[in-house]
């Protein structure tokens, strides 16, 4: 089978180079030309762990293309996934500037029967948008129109596809609903559940999905915040909490609130689109809010350990991405902390093992990009624990110690015990954590 995957960004590029991987022939089509010919040369222009080598794989195999040239993609292909931008606007909603040109395309250079795909992220009533665009522009040839929106979380997003805990497909169409399933074969025979639905079902399901996760982040930050007012620790609570198999245990990791392409954007479209049908969602509304707050409660709480300000102190920072495993800034925790503190402090050092290309292009001016951890930590009063990289769980305290002008961390992930680096000597600040577990007796 002949796929198209139009936009080669990290849902497209992992998107082209898994559905190759399951024995298709896919053509990924990107109007950049620079990114293409990246591609071409074997350069893959995002991190994300072994994209690189899978993709060498299957470029070597035959199985796997890249083109700027969309009429000769969908041409050949009878199957079509968008997996364009679908960027913010100031009022939260999605920009579906990109879909509604790429459904245009389509619509242009189709030349029979194609099942159209979305793989973007877009709010509820879109497949009915290209449905609507593709007709108007070419009612010759018949068409179906899919939702089948992306779980794929930065930093394991091969393992994600190739392993996903569910495959949704939304469509009216039997026709459209048999091919996804060819396309996805290899999950439904290693017993992946496939959720069929209709179009619009399937799209509240994406963003439905990500409300509730960033809900839950934003749950465990309010209870950290709890735990630091009443000397109980967000850790047990929250082992506490999710060994109830109702609740569960992933995402009840306090920090300094969600970021990255999806949760901030995803939250935001869900409570606009609700807004626009009179039915306001007013718990994400207080998420996204919270979650804002959560940041400013970072920034106080370094100045807090640092005796109150940070004017002229050196701070150095540990990890620059919103999470780890991926050179991803948008809407990094670091952005807005380190805008508050760079123009107070005396100096900024700061590494990241992948992002920071990204972070030069969105962060003050006047940070100096250090080559490791070591490097980093060179004279400087604190030290801050912004990203949680394996590579930052298992410092040489010692040598660390030797390094700083003042054994001061603040560790915004909880990387480290609280009582074990106070008794080798640090002033430790973490995140809804006591002081010190009372002992009976």
């Amino acid at each position: 089978m002949h796929i198209a995957v139009v936009g080669s960004g990290y849902v497209g590029l992992v998107t082209g180079a898994c559905l190759a991987d399951f024995g298709m022939y896919v053509t990924c089509v990107d109007k950049d030309e620079h990114k293409i010919a990246m591609l071409k040369r074997g350069e893959v222009p995002i991190y994300e762990p072994g994209l690189d080598s899978l993709i060498a794989t299957n470029v070597k195999a035959g199985r796997l293309h890249f083109t700027t040239e969309l009429k000769e993609a969908v041409e050949k292909a009878l199957a079509v996934f968008i997996a364009v931008g679908t960027p913010p606007r100031e009022d939260g909603s999605a920009d579906l500037t990109y879909v509604v040109q790429v459904a245009e395309a389509i619509a242009d250079y189709m030349d029979g029967y194609k099942v159209v795909v979305t793989k973007s992220t877009v709010p509820i009533g879109t497949g009915q948008l290209i449905e609507k665009t593709i007709r108007e522009r070419n009612g010759r040839f018949p068409f179906s129109v899919v939702s089948n929106p992306e779980f794929l979380r930065e930093g394991s997003a091969i393992a994600d596809f190739m392993r996903p805990d569910r495959v949704v497909i939304g469509a009216r169409d039997p026709q459209a609903v048999a091919i996804m399933k060819d396309i996805y074969a290899p999950l439904y025979l290693i017993e992946t559940p496939f959720v069929i639905t209709n179009v619009e079902s399937s799209e509240l399901i994406k963003y439905a999905s990500n409300a509730f996760l960033a809900t839950k982040i934003t749950f465990i930050n309010e209870v950290a915040r709890l735990c630091e007012r009443l000397g109980a620790d967000v850790h047990h609570v929250a082992k506490g909490m999710g060994l109830d198999g109702r609740i569960g245990p992933k995402f009840l990791h306090p920090g300094p609130g969600y970021g990255g392409s999806c949760f901030p954007k995803d939250t935001k479209a869900v409570t606009d689109i609700a807004r626009h049908v009179g039915c306001p969602f007013e718990i994400v509304e207080t998420v996204v809010k919270v979650n804002e707050d959560i940041k400013h409660r970072m920034i106080d709480k370094i100045r807090e350990a640092c005796g109150g300000s940070v004017a002229g102190l050196t701070l150095g920072v540990l990890g620059l991405a919103f999470k780890p495993e991926t050179d991803d800034m948008r809407e990094a925790a670091a952005i807005p902390i380190l805008q508050a503190l760079v123009p107070e402090a005396a100096a900024v050092r700061a590494y990241d093992p992948a992002a920071m290309s990204n972070a030069r292009e969105l962060l003050p001016s006047g940070i100096i990009y250090c080559e490791d951890a070591y490097d980093v930590a060179q004279g400087v009063d604190c030290l801050i624990i912004m990203t949680e990289w394996n590579q930052f769980r298992s410092l040489d305290l010692e040598r660390l110690k030797s390094l700083v002008r003042v054994p001061r961390i603040v560790d915004l992930r909880n990387v480290y015990e609280p009582d074990r680096m106070r008794e080798d000597g640090f002033q430790y600040e973490c995140v809804g954590r006591a002081a010190r577990l009372q002992k009976l007796g």
